[in-house]
């Protein structure tokens, strides 16, 4: 890595919490004033509460870039990472040269949903404070899966605000690298991308470790992922998982169009432009036996049997509590849509474990490393539901006033809450990660797929002029 690109990942700030929208929009306004002559901000469209969408348009390249940080509201890590490059971007003209791109960059795309997720952005950073102050919407209300299809019998056109703003953006610019900013909970660091680049799997994988945080050797965070490499997984789209489901769910034809869920923007601009997208998932808190690959005491078909029986016990019981109170909450109550979507049955977790029944594979020992993702830190993914449980009730209790039912909801929303953290807590050995460890790992991924895509665009170019001669 050249000394320029060195020099921007050594001098990361020491964050100690997440911004918030209002002060990412006024970082935003302040740079393109600062530096008129390399950044505009435009607005690209407005959220359903009516909040400006921002875009910075940073440097003179000859392809474009878009970056895009809370593609989910409760995944900040991306938007700082955008905080910090693109005021580097804008005061340094050798780094924009070096890198030769025109870069779009959208702090916060569901801006609407990290307001929601504003009480645990300045910490205290556990598992308990950040479950309880959790947003993340159901799947049909999410930016980044509500993109038109019209595939088999899924026919998906109730696109968001701010998915259409998004994907005028993409039609406009035709970008050639999308760095779509997700991230995960907990576990460790993992990698979504386009198309295979097994040039730099290595290089990859050995970033994390620089900064002391893992990697993710457990299960897939969806079996519909074709694997490329340990811990890098093909970023496809609601295709894949339609195919998935079709082929191992038993679930009627006619069925797959109640997925309710859309298309992606990777998905989206790779078919219509060819555009490479790469996602870097990095967690807030780890336990270093997420990267244990040495043999446990069950097959991976007994773990996956087992998870599946605790995910169903778990989504029962959610759907227990919700309907205690659900007929005196209003309709638009965002924290029961998204605990009703994620506590359905669990068609992807059945249909793995009829795919698994007959695959000589699960017949072995599962790592550690896939015993505890799929025992313990799944887990992890239902406490939030519990804590958005308690924000649904608690909503109208604000809003609404006392009543029995609504109380009654709440005092077993929080009780499940408590649970599971008690759980996770004598389960689980976790540290937090600093945020500046976080940006280093995506802008240092971000950078070794850049030179890769210039590389290959390279040798491909060179390979034409060939054949012409």
């Amino acid at each position: 890595m050249n000394e320029l690109l060195q020099k921007a990942l050594d001098e990361i700030p020491d964050y100690q919490a997440f911004l918030t929208v209002e002060e990412m929009d006024e970082s935003s306004r302040r740079l393109a004033q600062e530096y008129p002559e390399s950044v505009t901000l435009f607005e690209m469209g407005r959220t359903r509460e009516d909040r400006p969408l921002l875009c910075l348009k940073i440097g003179e390249g000859e392809r474009n870039a878009l970056m895009f940080g809370c593609p989910h509201p409760n995944e900040p890590i991306g938007a700082m990472l955008l905080e910090y490059l693109s005021r580097r971007l804008a005061e340094d003209s050798a780094l924009r040269r070096t890198l030769g791109y025109t870069w779009y960059i959208v702090k916060a795309w569901d801006a609407d949903g990290l307001v929601k997720n504003e009480g645990w952005l300045k910490g205290p950073f556990n598992i308990y404070h950040y479950a309880r102050n959790f947003f993340r919407p159901a799947g049909y209300a999410q930016v980044d899966w509500t993109f038109p299809i019209d595939y088999g019998n899924l026919h998906f056109h109730d696109i968001l605000p701010e998915t259409k703003a998004m994907m005028e953006l993409i039609d406009a610019i035709r970008p050639e690298f999308i760095y779509a900013l997700h991230n995960a909970g907990f576990g460790g660091t993992y990698w979504y991308e386009s198309e295979p680049t097994p040039e730099v799997y290595q290089t990859l994988q050995r970033i994390p470790g620089k900064y002391q945080i893992p990697l993710n050797l457990g299960a897939a965070e969806s079996p519909a992922s074709e694997s490329f490499a340990p811990a890098i997984y093909h970023c496809g789209g609601v295709k894949e998982e339609y195919d998935y489901l079709e082929k191992y769910g038993n679930i009627n034809p006619e069925d797959l169009s109640q997925l309710r869920t859309g298309d992606n923007s990777a998905s989206y601009a790779y078919s219509r432009y060819g555009s490479f997208t790469l996602l870097t998932e990095l967690p807030y808190f780890y336990d270093p036996r997420v990267e244990d690959t040495s043999p446990s005491d069950m097959t991976r078909l007994e773990v996956l049997r087992r998870s599946t029986e605790e995910t169903e016990r778990i989504n029962q019981d959610l759907r227990r509590i919700s309907a205690l109170s659900e007929a005196h909450m209003g309709k638009d109550n965002p924290y029961m849509a998204a605990v009703k979507n994620f506590s359905q049955e669990a068609g992807s977790s059945r249909a793995a474990l009829n795919q698994a029944q007959s695959d000589p594979a699960f017949q072995k020992p599962a790592t550690e490393a896939e015993k505890l993702d799929q025992l313990v830190i799944s887990k992890f993914y239902k406490l939030i539901l519990y804590g958005m449980l308690v924000q649904a009730n608690e909503l109208e209790l604000e809003q609404t006033g006392e009543h029995p039912a609504l109380r009654q909801g709440y005092e077993e929303a929080l009780k499940g809450l408590k649970t599971i953290t008690r759980f996770l807590e004598e389960h689980l050995s976790y540290s937090v990660v600093p945020i500046r460890k976080l940006i280093a790992v995506q802008l240092e991924s971000g950078l070794v797929v850049l030179e890769h895509l210039k590389q290959r665009r390279e040798a491909a170019a060179a390979l034409v002029g060939g054949e012409r001669t």
